[in-house]
């Protein structure tokens, strides 16, 4: 046995002590023994706590990976995270004003993606157990919305109809406006009456679409509201995680754009920016997967009084908009994924676009880019940190860039 004090916390969540030792569920200022094994001490023991410390809220705490930080008081949480952004652009030699975080309320997540296995009595869902690839049930999680933590039912259904004890099946539901939104992957092929099978379970549980794999099985368009526009994303299509999350962000953009009267939306996805600000301006929305930029076009032309959105189909990391192409637009939105936008963020700092919202999801890579913009005659204005993982080590957050 060994005694160590935690020094700060790494970026997964573990408390970091001298050596480097790192140490699950601890906090900065606590001293903890246990056997250390590989530069981890994988049981401590908590000798001396802090008063950032608190009792975690849920009862799966203990088991579930999904949650890494329910053992923090929600303001330590806070700063942390606007520190792990603070300190990713200080290695950029970069500052700024940073706005109070804006932090979504317990069972928010309208998003979740579940495992399920068979077992030898029936089925067996929820979220993996910290470390491992054992599955926990979850039936109360305080993460997810309520419709989804009630959904496990259905979840278990699903393995035991395409599932196998040696596979795990992956179920993503979404809360949509019409009913719940499933998207399985890792299923065997299904028979026509297990189709069928499928079919029912998909009416007894409420559902508006299940997505086996590629087959689409729909009873109700899955129907999610961007600005005055109904958008029926593609099965398993990136959303933003909280309706107060995207609230936040979508405020953000909507400030940094301001009166701008044409606007690009890089990574556009379904229309999450593109829709919304287009009752104000024209837009042009680029994004790299056509099944999303079809449903924001089609959202577009079903919603009435938006001004006119363009769409293209663009991988933006191996073709970004040139320069040439994006001095005609008055502000930029771009909300890449967690690789960043480098190459794109060349070619918006040559086009000297008057203002940009930045969307991250990665702290770092929004670090690299924000220098590319502020080596190029940017000013960064300033940023509002957005957490929508409650308890988790993700940060995201919106920053505004004004060109000098």
């Amino acid at each position: 046995m060994e005694q160590v004090t935690i020094e700060r916390l790494g970026h997964q969540g573990d408390g970091i002590a001298p050596g480097p030792v790192f140490v699950p569920g601890t906090l900065p200022g606590e001293v903890v023994e246990g056997v250390i094994d590989g530069g981890r001490m994988a049981a401590p023991r908590i000798v001396t706590p802090v008063d950032t410390r608190v009792k975690p809220p849920c009862r799966h705490a203990k088991s579930c990976g999904g949650c890494q930080l329910q053992h923090a008081r929600d303001d330590f949480v806070a700063d942390w995270k606007t520190g792990v952004v603070r300190h990713a652009l200080a290695a950029h030699g970069l500052d700024t004003e940073f706005r109070p975080i804006a932090v979504s309320p317990p069972q928010s997540r309208r998003r979740a993606s579940f495992s399920a296995r068979r077992t030898r009595k029936g089925a067996l869902a929820g979220f993996h157990m910290k470390g491992s690839d054992v599955i926990v049930s979850v039936p109360d999680c305080l993460l997810v919305q309520p419709e989804l933590a009630q959904a496990l039912p259905l979840v278990e259904a699903l393995s035991m109809l395409g599932g196998s004890r040696k596979d795990e099946l992956s179920v993503t539901l979404t809360v949509s406006a019409t009913g719940l939104d499933a998207h399985v992957s890792g299923g065997k092929p299904l028979d026509p009456t297990e189709e069928m099978q499928l079919a029912e379970l998909a009416r007894r549980h409420g559902c508006a679409r299940i997505a086996w794999d590629d087959e689409v099985m729909t009873l109700r368009p899955a129907q999610q509201a961007m600005g005055a526009a109904r958008v029926v994303p593609p099965p398993g299509a990136f959303l933003q995680a909280t309706p107060q999350g995207e609230t936040a962000l979508l405020g953000a953009v909507t400030e940094i754009v301001g009166t701008a009267a044409h606007v690009v939306d890089l990574f556009a996805g379904c229309g999450t920016f593109a829709l919304p600000l287009a009752e104000k301006a024209r837009v042009h929305a680029v994004e790299g997967d056509r099944a999303m930029t079809v449903a924001l076009d089609k959202g577009w032309r079903m919603a009435q009084g938006l001004r006119l959105v363009t769409t293209e189909v663009r991988d933006l990391f191996r073709e970004p908009l040139i320069a040439e192409d994006l001095t005609r637009f008055d502000a930029a939105v771009i909300d890449p994924p967690r690789a960043g936008a480098e190459a794109q963020c060349h070619q918006l700092a040559r086009a000297a676009v008057p203002r940009i919202a930045h969307v991250s999801c990665n702290p770092v890579t929004f670090a690299r880019d924000a220098a590319t913009l502020v080596a190029a005659g940017y000013t960064l204005d300033w940023v509002q940190v957005v957490d929508q993982f409650r308890w988790s080590t993700h940060v995201e957050l919106a920053a505004a860039f004004t060109h000098r």
